[in-house]
């Protein structure tokens, strides 16, 4: 194995090059995973940085946690009758039953993924 160095006045640092250049889509949920890591996790946080591993790790995140919540609001709303019917005779009632869901199925995400 050769190591090739750059000089830097009088220091020698390693030419490091990370190889996994695929491009993720990283959103909501893979970014406050990143924050949470960084503030929280900094070794591993790193260790995955230096690896080349974390755009990937933040990029499942990001689709497992989607489908997470839109699985558990799907299973919210048949559990507490929230339907479309509901929507049509009463549109307010509905909107902050749908509110009150997706904020739980949010909060058991963040709890389950993001923040564990």
């Amino acid at each position: 194995m050769v190591i090739v160095y750059t000089r830097k006045g009088d220091y020698l640092f390693p030419n490091l090059i990370i190889e996994d250049t695929e491009k993720y889509s990283i959103g909501k949920y893979g970014l406050l995973r990143k924050t949470y890591l960084k503030e929280h996790k900094s070794g591993w946080y790193q260790s995955m940085l230096l690896t080349g591993k974390l755009d990937r790790h933040l990029a499942e995140i990001d689709i497992q946690a989607a489908d997470r919540i839109s699985l558990l609001i799907d299973q919210m709303k048949k559990a507490e009758n929230v339907t479309e019917e509901l929507k049509a005779r009463d549109q307010q009632i509905w909107t902050q039953r749908m509110m009150i869901i997706i904020n739980r199925a949010e909060e058991i995400v963040l709890a389950e993924l993001i923040y564990a």
